[in-house]
């Protein structure tokens, strides 16, 4: 099964989890969060994670572009730590975009006095709409948790505990101080994800590209064949020739 089908997969996959949780678990969960967990200041500061981790590596991409120009040689961590700038900075604008094309309203009232289902009552998608407050899908803390993550996962396996655990802390964090419903975080650790994973494999693809150029053959020069062509036209014009004779 190649690439193309595994993201589709998991599209589908994030789909119907999203669709589930819509229906039958963001309620009830927004409803526990609010009467029994709220009161517990873990969950808010979990939420700090991506707040820290987005900083660091952008300020990490700024320092390395100013090391590049100085004509440093770049090592694998170097590049690392751009993939994740790249994962970041693409999965913010497209965040942004799919929040104004769903619409969705937030577990609480945060922004602006928006209506919230636990306030209000007031559930559901409002495509377009537009204002703050109908912005809570996908979850841009879990995507952008994600996409810096993901990159890890692929560039350094050996510490893929510590990347899971630094998104389910996340997931956690924002579901149990009801910043967000549990589709939302489903959602945007799928945004997150995947954007991270095509980071990397774009630039896989442009290093084997570069480096298949650099392999293949170069042709010789033209002037190279017509000096070896007319070395071997004057041989075969000699060798026509009758031999000379000298005189007796």
């Amino acid at each position: 099964m190649n690439a193309a089908w595994k993201w589709s997969i998991s599209f589908v996959l994030t789909t119907l989890a999203v669709v589930v949780s819509y229906h039958w678990l963001d309620r009830p969960i927004a409803h526990f969060a609010h009467d029994r967990l709220k009161q517990y200041n873990l969950f808010e500061h979990l939420t700090y994670i991506p707040e820290i981790v987005t900083p660091i590596v952008l300020l990490a991409f700024v320092f390395i572009g100013v090391y590049a120009l100085l004509g440093r040689p770049l090592t694998k961590l170097h590049m690392v730590a751009v993939l994740c700038a790249a994962g970041v900075a693409v999965t913010e604008a497209i965040k942004f975009q799919l929040k104004f094309a769903f619409g969705r309203t937030w577990p609480e009232t945060w922004v602006r006095n928006n209506p919230s289902f636990i306030r209000d009552n007031v559930y559901g998608f409002f495509p377009f709409h537009g204002n703050p407050g109908f912005a809570a899908f996908p979850s841009g803390h879990t995507a952008a948790v994600c996409a810096v993550m993901s990159v890890l996962w692929i560039c350094y396996p050996r510490f893929r505990l510590l990347y899971a655990a630094a998104i389910a802390a996340v997931g956690v964090g924002l579901v149990g101080a009801n910043f967000h419903f549990l589709g939302d975080v489903i959602a945007g650790g799928f945004l997150g994800i995947s954007v991270g994973w095509l980071t990397v494999a774009i630039w896989e693809i442009g290093r084997r590209g570069v480096r298949a150029r650099k392999d293949r053959p170069q042709p010789k020069p033209e002037i190279a064949d017509f000096g070896r062509d007319q070395v071997a036209s004057e041989a075969r014009g000699s060798a026509a020739k009758p031999a000379v004779t000298a005189p007796l």
